[in-house]
């Protein structure tokens, strides 16, 4: 994004659209450029926008959905490139926050499971921005982590200490013949940038 401020402004536009046309009964504010830096560094926002209000909760319904979706749709206004839409972030009544609480006690819950039972264990799907939170959790536990599954079904596995990773198999399904496999779960510990 170059210029931010007109980022932000479309941003601005997309939600007017939403609460005056679409009828939500919320409140937003939009913070961009330093200011919106995420505290935690799990996001390298340039664009913060956090929700209250009656339909709030809305926002923060099956996990987040509809902030994801928001997300989604910011970031193809504003048309970044998928490894760039972390850069937009929505949030509502501190959902974030409780998400990366909630995330974390079940790295901790995790990591004791797999040193009590030397057994891989598998998160549940969540999107890339979670697993990636999820990595960063996990990375100083000595175990180590791999995502697996393709698209809204990729989720993150830990492993024992020394635990060969399998392979994941080739994958050609709805790509249509000759495009090759997809490509095999991380075995970097989720640091740096990449496919989450």
């Amino acid at each position: 994004m170059e210029d931010l401020q007109q980022a932000a402004e479309k941003v601005a536009s997309l939600m007017r659209l939403l609460t005056t046309t679409g009828g939500l009964r919320l409140k937003f504010r939009i913070t961009a450029g330093a200011g919106a830096a995420d505290p935690d560094g799990f996001e390298r926002r340039d664009i913060y926008v956090e929700c209250k209000g009656p339909d709030a909760d809305l926002l923060t319904e099956r996990d987040g959905e509809l902030l994801r979706s928001l997300e989604h749709i910011a970031a193809k206004i504003l048309q970044l490139e998928p490894e760039d839409h972390d850069r937009v972030s929505f949030d509502a009544d501190g959902f974030k926050a409780e998400r990366a609480q909630s995330l974390r006690e079940a790295a901790e819950r995790a990591i004791d499971q797999v040193e009590d039972t030397d057994q891989p264990y598998n998160f549940p799907p969540m999107s890339s921005r979670e697993r990636r939170m999820l990595h960063l959790f996990l990375r100083d536990s000595g175990l180590q982590t791999a995502s697996s599954g393709e698209g809204p079904r990729r989720f993150v596995v830990l492993y024992p200490e020394g635990y060969r990773i399998p392979q994941e198999r080739p994958s050609y399904g709805g790509r249509g013949r000759g495009r090759g496999p997809s490509r095999g779960p991380r075995r970097d510990g989720g640091g740096g940038r990449g496919r989450y």
